[in-house]
């Protein structure tokens, strides 16, 4: 049994901006330098912490459209693709404990609503633009962290799943962009 490890929270692990976090962002919150990069390609205890950083990303997610979702500032359709999205998040985390547990590892548990709305400063959330912004900020930090999980996990077999959650935080992304009347990049390449 892998022992169990501290626990990122999805503020954390998304650092000051929350917007831009690569795999080696999320091997810097744990401390490790590129020699320990190298070491994670055969350490399973590594993988198990950038998963449980990756659950802690989907615990406060789910949390954010849970407070979005009973906050009375979200109207139909939105709150409907809130409920959605928080659907999606509930997979991924779900997808991500099995991981860590056939890794012999232990998911980090949700911390409580009271500490991820004082984390992500819900009480200054005013309109449902923005609790629109705030969840495209996280949507968008969480595709480049999952973006940049991939090169760092030393199983394989855990690439795909972290590139399908990729494209379904930049799909997420994409639709509150639009829903926020944000013009469509002109560049391509707008992640990772």
């Amino acid at each position: 049994m892998i022992e169990k490890l501290p626990s990122l929270s999805r503020r954390a692990a998304l650092g000051a901006t929350a917007t831009t976090l690569s795999g080696a962002g999320l091997m810097a919150m744990l401390g490790s330098s590129a020699p320990a990069l190298a070491l994670a390609k055969q350490d399973p205890a590594q993988d198990v912490a950038l998963l449980n950083a990756a659950i802690g990303l989907e615990h406060e997610g789910i949390s954010a459209y849970q407070i979005g979702a009973e906050s009375g500032l979200l109207a139909q359709p939105v709150l409907a693709l809130a409920v959605t999205f928080q659907g999606h998040h509930k997979q991924h985390r779900d997808e991500l404990i099995a991981a860590v547990r056939r890794l012999g590892g232990e998911p980090v548990a949700a911390k409580s609503m009271a500490d991820y709305a004082a984390d992500l400063n819900a009480g200054s959330i005013k309109d449902q633009a923005g609790v629109l912004a705030l969840a495209l900020k996280l949507e968008r930090g969480a595709a480049n962290a999952y973006l940049g999980l991939i090169p760092s996990l030393g199983a394989n077999e855990f690439h795909l799943l972290a590139a399908r959650m990729a494209g379904d935080e930049a799909f997420h992304a994409a639709i509150l962009g639009n829903a926020l009347g944000e013009a469509v990049p002109e560049k391509g390449l707008m992640f990772g």
